[in-house]
Order: C-alpha cells, then sequence, then structure tokens
C-alpha cells in the first residue's frame, strides 16, 4: 500500500553516498525531501540532479535535506555523484523495498521519477509520481511543496 499524503512517512534505513546509513528518524524535527528517480546516468535523471546541482543555494535554502534515492548501488551512486559533482546525498534502495513502500514502483517493477515531502513529524506533506519519467519537479516546485506544508 503506497504512503499517501497525510500518512506517516514508511520508515527506512539505507545505504547511501559519503559512507554513510541514512534513516528516516534522522530527520525527525526537520523533515526531508524524498526525490526517487530511476537511475544513475540516464539522460533525465543527469539532468534532474544536475538541475539541482545548479540550484544548490535553493536547496540549501529549503530548511530540509533533500536525498536521492534509486536502485542502484552505493559505488554507482558514488560515481554518478563524483563525475558530476552533485550536491544531493543519494540512497541505494537495490530491493526496491523502500520505493515499493512508497508507491513508486511501476508495474514493470522500475521506479518512477517521484518526489516526496515528509515534514518534521515523519508524515507525508507532499507527493508527486511521475507515470512516465520525462519531467521531474524543478527546484521552484520543491520550495512551493515545502512552503505550503510550513
Amino acid at each position: 500500500m503506497a504512503a499517501k499524503v497525510g500518512d506517516p512517512a514508511p520508515d527506512f534505513e539505507l545505504a547511501g553516498s559519503g559512507e554513510r546509513i541514512y534513516r528516516l528518524t534522522d530527520y525527525e524535527g526537520t523533515g526531508v525531501v524524498l526525490a526517487f528517480y530511476p537511475g544513475d546516468f540516464t539522460a533525465v535523471c543527469t539532468k534532474q540532479f544536475c538541475s539541482y546541482r545548479d540550484a544548490g543555494d535553493q536547496v540549501e535554502s529549503l530548511g530540509m535535506p533533500m536525498l536521492g534515492v534509486s536502485p542502484q548501488s552505493v559505488d554507482s551512486h558514488e560515481r554518478f555523484i563524483n563525475e558530476l559533482s552533485l550536491n544531493v546525498p543519494l540512497l541505494a534502495d537495490e530491493d526496491k523495498a523502500v520505493s515499493r513502500a512508497y508507491g513508486v514502483v511501476g508495474l514493470v517493477g522500475i521506479v518512477r521519477r517521484a518526489l516526496i515531502v515528509v515534514d518534521g513529524e515523519l508524515v507525508v506533506r507532499h507527493r508527486d509520481v511521475k507515470r512516465l519519467g520525462a519531467s521531474y519537479e524543478t527546484i521552484d516546485d520543491i520550495e512551493r511543496a515545502v512552503a505550503a506544508i510550513r
């Protein structure tokens, strides 16, 4: 069952970039923006995360951290970050359990591009799941979503 707006955010613990383990509970009090995406080094994902890199000041001013989540390994994420100088930590959901808990896995098993905003009480407050992976929420869209829950 997919987490809907107003539901408690599904808990997670995932390995990620920077040799770190990321837990939902780490963001109690601040909230977190979760950007689910299909894959490192793909055309739209590269454009998406480079746009967040290029809008680094806006990402920082959100008042809550942003994390990318996809099924690739931590090694793949580290290469993606290093080659493109990305500024968003990336988490490895290799078995897609977290993506399934958030309801962002399509019928053929591909992680859909999605943006989930979880507030400081760890409740889902914004959810945008793309049917097709050709578009993504811009940093301006994310700013509006975060502002709406403050």
